[in-house]
């Protein structure tokens, strides 16, 4: 069967569109009569040709936006309820659960286009958990590099979000293998995943007072847990984040909280402090001093300035595009801070894709390859 999400049927679901509406032109004169038939005649080919293009329009938005996975997904019957798995206190690791190669102009092979991998992560000081997919350079394979470990971007979603797009819509592997054959960003690991790791909750990436240490999973166990099993880089220098809307702040926060996990951070069209709605519930549990913390606008005028690099992204029609000025009128040094701002721009995935490629390359200016063993 056809996936849900796939472009196969996206374009067969768009060609019947465009044949039944040029069906319905073609026949219309022959419906015009007033007899019941011509009736029923008009009703079928208008209800035929709303149908058509609504479907059509349907997946293509269900693939944009990732409402529904699957055909089970969206026909309810993807399973029973939910089972419980009780995890060994501390347990930690990854757990890789698939992989596929992934294909660019220069071929299928991973010592030529690297591969993708889907992981679960498990967290020991957090307890928490994550799927992410790990694409893997071409010269992870190569003979060449066989005793050399490589820097490690982690890659996040916004909210809602799926790693997928990061790989399908975003192009993530595509564009960092493009920077890597142009010598703009070395060789390096992406790890891509959603900064939401309770169910469907909006955790903006808080360590929330009794409650999930999110911050604590990605600057502490993710790291830890990749570089145990991958050749990753145990320097922060060989480490960086970047991460849309959602995720932007994320990656921006992890980097002014905790400089010595991400000391480079790339926010697209980010915004700057935690939102409070009911998708995210109370993240502070009340502390004042908590939520102020988590506010980046006020830990760049009123905490010691970090050690890090930062790139914000923007446009002069975007909603973030004030308090970006505000951003970077307050940096101090040692902070570095650089920004790409748009003419125009949506929070979509159109703009981000347009500034992937030059956040890439800043990334390859900010994050350094370890020493060959």
């Amino acid at each position: 069967m056809l996936s849900l999400t796939g472009l196969p049927l996206q374009i067969i679901a768009s060609v019947i569109a465009i044949v039944v509406f040029a069906a319905t032109m073609w026949f219309w004169p022959k419906f015009g009569g007033k007899g019941w038939k011509s009736w029923l005649g008009r009703i079928g080919a208008f209800l035929a040709t709303q149908l058509s293009v609504l479907a059509a329009m349907g997946l293509i938005a269900n693939s944009y936006f990732g409402f529904y996975s699957s055909w089970t997904d969206l026909l309810g019957t993807s399973g029973g309820l939910g089972t419980v798995v009780d995890h060994q206190p501390n347990a930690s690791g990854v757990s890789i659960t698939g992989e596929q190669k992934f294909y660019s102009a220069q071929g299928s092979d991973r010592d030529r286009s690297g591969l993708i991998q889907k992981v679960d992560v498990k967290g020991a000081g957090s307890g928490l958990s994550t799927e992410a997919y790990v694409y893997l350079p071409p010269q992870y394979f190569q003979p060449g590099y066989a005793k050399q470990r490589f820097p490690m971007a982690v890659v996040l979603t916004g909210y809602p979000g799926t790693p997928e797009k990061l790989i399908s819509l975003m192009q993530y592997p595509a564009s960092t293998l493009d920077a890597i054959e142009q010598k703009k960003l070395p060789p390096t690991i992406l790890v891509m995943t959603r900064p939401t790791l309770v169910g469907d909750r909006d955790t903006e990436c808080v360590d929330v007072p009794n409650g999930p240490q999110v911050e604590t999973f990605f600057t502490s166990d993710l790291p830890k847990a990749l570089a145990t099993t991958y050749r990753i880089g145990t320097d922060p220098a060989n480490r960086a984040v970047i991460g849309n809307s959602t995720g932007g702040y994320c990656a921006l926060k992890f980097a002014l909280r905790k400089p010595d996990s991400y000391p480079a951070a790339v926010a697209l069209s980010g915004y700057y402090s935690a939102a409070h709605d009911p998708t995210t519930g109370d993240l502070f549990g009340g502390d004042d001093k908590l939520k102020q913390e988590n506010d980046l606008l006020w830990r760049l005028k009123n905490q010691p300035a970090a050690p890090v690099s930062l790139l914000l992204t923007t446009a002069y029609d975007e909603n973030n595009y004030d308090e970006t000025k505000a951003m970077v009128a307050a940096f101090k040094a040692p902070t570095k801070m650089s920004t790409i701002t748009l003419d125009t721009a949506g929070h979509n995935f159109h703009t981000w894709t347009r500034e992937i490629p030059p956040a890439l390359e800043w990334l390859g200016k900010h994050i350094t390859m370890p020493a060959a063993a």
